[in-house]
C-alpha cells in the first residue's frame, strides 16, 4: 500500500505532462533537435492517413494513387495505366482552365470556401493569351468527349471522377464504367494524334 507521500509524488508526476521522448535526438542542452521533430511528426500524418485510408478505402498502401478517386479505380484494376494517365491530363487541362479564367473550381473538396475568388479585373495582355488558349484547349477536350458514342454521359461521368473526384462512383456500375472508359480512350487517342502533328479526330469509341 502506497503512503500518503508516495501518492503524493505520483500525483505531481502525473500532473507533469506527457511522458520525456527517450529516443529523440537532442543538443547539449536537452532541446529536441527540429529535424528530429518534424520527421516524427510526418511519420504520425502518414501513419494517421494511411490508417484513415485503410477505414474509409478498404486500402493498405501509401502510393498517391489511393488518394484520389480515379487513383483508386486504377488500382482496383477496374482502368489500366494509360487511362489514368489521360484522365490525370484531362484533370490538369481543367484545373489550368479554371485558375487561369479565374472561375472557382467546381469542387468544394478542393477549395476553402472563404478564398474563392476570381483574378482581377484587369489582367495583363499575357495572362489573358493563356486564358484563351486554357478556354481553348478545355473546349477542344470536351468536343472530343461529347463526340463519343452517348458523348453526354460520357462527358459527365469523366468530369465527374476526374474533376469533380466523387468518391462514391469507385464502385460504379459496369455500364457507367463503360462510359468512363470510353472517355479516358477517346483523351488518349487524341493526345496521341497532337503528338504526332495529325489533325484528323475521328476516332475508336471503345
Amino acid at each position: 500500500m502506497m503512503s500518503k507521500a508516495q501518492k503524493l509524488r505520483a500525483k505531481r508526476k502525473a500532473q507533469l505532462g506527457r511522458p520525456r521522448k527517450a529516443d529523440a535526438e537532442r543538443f547539449a542542452c536537452g532541446k529536441i533537435k527540429p529535424e528530429w521533430s518534424r520527421r516524427e511528426n510526418e511519420k504520425e500524418a502518414m501513419a494517421v492517413a494511411l490508417a484513415a485510408r485503410k477505414r474509409m478505402h478498404g486500402l493498405e498502401t501509401g502510393s498517391a494513387f489511393a488518394g484520389y478517386t480515379l487513383g483508386r479505380l486504377f488500382l482496383d484494376g477496374r482502368i489500366t495505366e494509360t487511362q489514368r494517365q489521360a484522365g490525370d491530363d484531362y484533370a490538369a487541362v481543367m484545373t489550368r482552365y479554371y485558375h487561369l479564367t479565374g472561375i472557382p473550381f467546381p469542387s468544394v473538396r478542393a477549395q476553402v470556401i472563404g478564398r474563392v475568388k476570381g483574378h482581377a479585373g484587369e489582367t495583363s495582355e499575357a495572362r489573358h493569351r493563356q486564358a484563351r488558349k486554357a478556354a481553348d484547349t478545355m473546349m477542344r477536350l470536351e468536343g472530343v468527349l461529347l463526340r463519343c458514342e452517348e458523348g453526354r454521359q460520357v462527358k459527365t461521368t469523366v468530369f465527374n471522377v476526374c474533376v469533380m473526384d466523387y468518391e462514391g462512383l469507385r464502385m460504379m456500375p459496369e455500364p457507367q464504367l463503360l462510359w468512363l472508359k470510353r472517355g479516358l480512350n477517346a483523351l488518349l487517342f487524341d493526345k496521341g494524334l497532337r503528338e504526332h502533328g495529325e489533325r484528323d479526330y475521328s476516332f475508336i469509341q471503345e
